[in-house]
């Protein structure tokens, strides 16, 4: 990690060390009910850093960074959501800053800053199972985030565009798993904005039976996605043609450059890659 970034992540010129290891990591029993889903075995642990040390500890309060470990469930998520991370932003998506960190037993985990905090101060957040008053985060769809998140946005149209930007990357990394729980809304005073994106994995890598390519519904289907779904999604929307798919036409090498250098194992890579490929020709987007 560079200087730069070392110190747009932990305000520091150096590198923090996490003295636990996964065993030390408390987690009760999860047992799988119903769907199928990463975010609901993944432990998450708030952390933050101690200056004195440099190191990153384990906090009830006060927080500043998510720690993701790895998780028996699924191998390697941390691996994965560093790499769909990397591609968003790289994407043009606003994602937070976000690295692996080796644990004390060198295992990896995904550390990602919080972006309901800003200098101590907490931002109010509401997703948008909260928002849609609605109990399972995997009903209903993208339009009525759509349609609620441009009646609530400072900037609907702008913000009904990143939206749908979003929705598209989740669908060419394979991530199956974006519910209504993964799109939020921030508020800072009278300012009401589309949360940065975030929990983006690529879930067929890690499902092996998945069978949805969205956990919610864009344009009344979950599967078997198409152009045509999509682009009714943003008529719906009211994205201009033009800018629908630009941050996507041709990145192809530029998705595959990120992979090659991420942490996911070769096998893993080669399947990401099939995964990208297929999606994008569905999409009738260029290499």
């Amino acid at each position: 990690m560079n200087e730069k970034f070392l110190k747009e992540m932990f305000n520091s010129s150096k590198s923090p060390v996490i003295d636990f290891g996964s065993a030390d990591i408390s987690q009760e029993a999860q047992k799988l009910a119903g769907k199928l889903s990463i975010s609901g075995v993944q432990p998450k642990l708030s952390v933050k850093l101690d200056k004195k040390q440099n190191m990153l500890i384990v906090v009830n309060e006060g927080g500043e960074y998510l720690l993701k470990p790895q998780t028996p469930a699924f191998a390697h998520i941390p691996e994965n959501e560093q790499c769909c991370m990397d591609i968003a932003q790289e994407l043009n998506i606003d994602v937070p800053p976000h690295c692996l960190l080796p644990l004390k037993d060198k295992s990896l985990a995904y550390v990602v800053k919080r972006f309901d905090r800003e200098k101590g101060t907490k931002i109010h957040q509401e997703d948008f199972a909260q928002i849609l008053e609605e109990n399972d985060k995997y009903k209903g769809s993208v339009e009525q985030i759509g349609r609620k998140l441009k009646e609530i946005s400072s900037a609907p149209g702008y913000d009904a565009q990143l939206l749908f930007e979003r929705v598209v990357l989740n669908f060419i990394l394979g991530n199956g798993d974006a519910h209504l729980k993964n799109y939020s809304i921030s508020y800072k005073g009278d300012n009401r904005r589309l949360s940065p994106a975030y929990d983006i994995v690529c879930s067929r890598l890690a499902i092996l039976k998945e069978k949805e390519e969205s956990a919610i519904n864009i344009n009344g289907k979950k599967s078997r996605l198409l152009k045509a779904d999509f682009d009714k999604l943003a008529e719906y929307l009211n994205v201009p043609v033009k800018v629908r798919y630009e941050n996507f036409g041709k990145k192809f090498d530029t998705m595959k450059r990120i992979i090659k250098a991420s942490q996911i194992d070769k096998a893993g890579q080669a399947k990401f890659l099939d995964i990208i490929k297929e999606r994008s020709r569905r999409l009738e987007l260029s290499e």
